[in-house]
């Protein structure tokens, strides 16, 4: 379905304003404790709340005016009539001719009927896969399921590469502590044969479940990986008599210690994986969209059908605050605009992510994926050049290991760096060491890093303390370094699926400024079409050796001179 090309924003009114505002910020000159000083409702008119997050705005280099430009800018390149057509079913998804619907995984029963995409009924499919996921997580939960020797499963490997692993991996880390049945998970991605190696290392085969995600099943490090863990599997279980030599008995192995997130039901039969535990997605959700669908089936079984739910319910609660809050209060909205302030009037690059709860170490990777393949784009979904940069570099560490090895360069390095700092008041595992609680020592840190970047200290201040006056700049902090401040109250499924779809969302705003199909990846295309090609010039072909670079014919000749077979 053909839509309409984008608005070029920088031709737009509101650009021009917003040009005009930053001019006269510069010249004004930036001081946020001059901002703060002057204006007693700064904080108030900059601080949000969106489902169980709050939002604190006020340390960014905006003025509370700022926010009407930005809504401004939201109506000029039409943010509302694309969020529409997102949340609709109409075909976004521009370079492949899809609609985009991530936003239907995680809608309600009682919405079936509500989008219909190329005549299905998108919600009724979602459903009716999460019944059947859950109908199978809760014969694993529940040692209905066995495996081969009758043993109950105990672990579960995800194996999967990109959205098929970042997602899952990041949520499961993140939920730890909500994993009740006793079952653990583990995760393979990495074509790498020491990834599989390392993560089988240890397993018992006879409570190993392996799920294979791919939803045509013909990725070439999924699958690789796939094979080499069945050949462990059957292997390991031969090793200990578990199974004898028979085809009939390695096909049962095969069939209780598999199952697939896959819709090619005939490559899956073909691995040896009963079609009837194969749990299938459709082309209109991205791979890095995907955690919330069958994607998401470890999570189902690690954590149970109910907090699954739960974690739905976190994604529905900001969608809906997304689609349905004015432009000039929606802090999803903000958050994407602030994005594009920093990238294109600040000519910022990247983008640091700061979240102050260890669970959520694999957070910011998780990132890299949603913003960086979403955005990192240089034509717009019409294929004309984009009109200004496009893209951040996402990146951080959880706190406070950040604070011994970047935060420097965020304080007192050259270049600005905006970052979002996630906290939770509350905590899974609380200590006390002596009289301190530890929690309220780590958050005391989350307020102090945002503090010491908004506010800075003079040279008077650092001579105050009686530093020696040569040593006086080394220890100075300017000051208005950007930050935003998200805080919930406990990280819980909920809590979880609000941050994604957070992300999700300011991701899409962004990428609507760009005019951009945040929804395509062909910039990851060339270079497995050529791995097809070199590969073979390793060790097999000399004339696909001749075929390659000078550079790439160095390489693999010294590759073939050291590799010991």
């Amino acid at each position: 379905m053909a839509i309409n090309p984008p608005v070029d924003a920088t031709q737009t009114p509101a650009w021009a304003k917003l040009q005009k505002h930053y001019d006269e910020l510069q010249a004004e000159g930036i001081d946020l404790k001059k901002w703060f000083a002057e204006d007693a409702d700064r904080v108030k008119n900059l601080t949000f709340d969106a489902g169980t997050l709050h939002f604190d705005l006020s340390k960014n280099l905006i003025k509370p005016e700022t926010l009407a430009m930005f809504a401004e800018l939201a109506d000029d390149v039409k943010l509302a009539e694309r969020t529409k057509a997102m949340f609709s079913g109409v075909h976004i998804n521009n370079t492949e001719d899809r609609a985009v619907l991530h936003t239907a995984l995680r809608r309600p029963d009682s919405d079936k009927g509500a989008v219909i995409v190329d005549g299905q009924d998108a919600v009724a499919d979602v459903r009716a896969t999460l019944e059947r996921i859950y109908a199978f997580a809760n014969k694993v939960r529940s040692g209905e399921w066995k495996g081969v020797t009758g043993k109950e499963i105990k672990t579960v490997v995800n194996i999967g590469i990109g959205g098929s692993d970042l997602g899952p991996a990041m949520a499961y880390k993140a939920l730890r502590p909500y994993a009740d049945a006793g079952i653990t998970a583990r995760f393979v991605s990495n074509i790498d044969p020491n990834d599989i190696a390392e993560k089988t290392r240890d397993l018992d085969p006879e409570t190993t479940l392996f799920v294979v995600v791919s939803k045509t099943f013909t990725t070439l490090e999924t699958l690789t990986n796939a094979r080499e863990a069945r050949e462990w599997l059957l292997g390991e279980l031969k090793m200990r008599n578990a199974i004898d030599d028979s085809e009939e008995k390695a096909a049962e192995a095969v069939s209780k210690h598999f199952i697939a997130v896959s819709t090619n039901l005939e490559k899956v039969a073909e691995f040896g994986i009963d079609p009837n535990n194969a749990f299938g997605f459709w082309n209109w959700v991205g791979g890095r969209y995907s955690v919330d669908s069958a994607v998401g089936t470890t999570l189902a079984i690690v954590f149970g059908p109910a907090r699954f739910e739960e974690f739905l319910a976190g994604f529905r609660e900001i969608d809906k605050y997304f689609a349905e809050t004015p432009f000039e209060k929606n802090v999803v909205v903000l958050l994407g605009m602030l994005n594009v302030w920093y990238r294109n009037f600040f000519n910022v690059a990247s983008h640091a992510v700061l979240p102050y709860n260890q669970y959520l170490d694999r957070f910011p990777a998780y990132l890299q994926q949603l913003t960086m393949e979403s955005n990192g784009k240089s034509v717009r979904w019409d294929g004309t050049p984009v009109t200004t940069q496009t893209g951040e570099i996402f990146w951080g560490e959880p706190g406070t290991n950040g604070q011994h090895a970047f935060y420097q360069l965020i304080h007192q390095g050259t270049q600005l760096i905006p970052a979002d700092f996630i906290a939770f008041a509350n905590t899974t595992n609380p200590l006390k060491d002596g009289d301190q609680d530890v929690q309220e020592l780590f958050l005391g840190n989350f307020l102090a890093q945002t503090k010491a970047l908004a506010f800075g200290k003079t040279a008077d201040e650092v001579r105050a303390e009686g530093t020696p006056e040569e040593i006086v700049p080394a220890r100075v902090f300017e000051g208005n370094r950007p930050t935003t401040s998200i805080f919930g109250v406990r990280l819980d499924p909920f809590a979880l699926g609000e941050l994604i779809a957070l992300y999700e969302q300011i991701t899409f705003v962004e990428g609507t400024v760009w005019g951009l199909d945040s929804y395509d990846q062909w910039g990851v295309e060339l270079g497995k079409q050529l791995a097809k090609e070199i590969t073979p010039a390793l060790s097999k072909s000399d004339e696909a050796l001749l075929a390659q670079d000078p550079s790439t014919i160095d390489l693999i000749n010294y590759y073939r001179k050291v590799r010991e077979f």
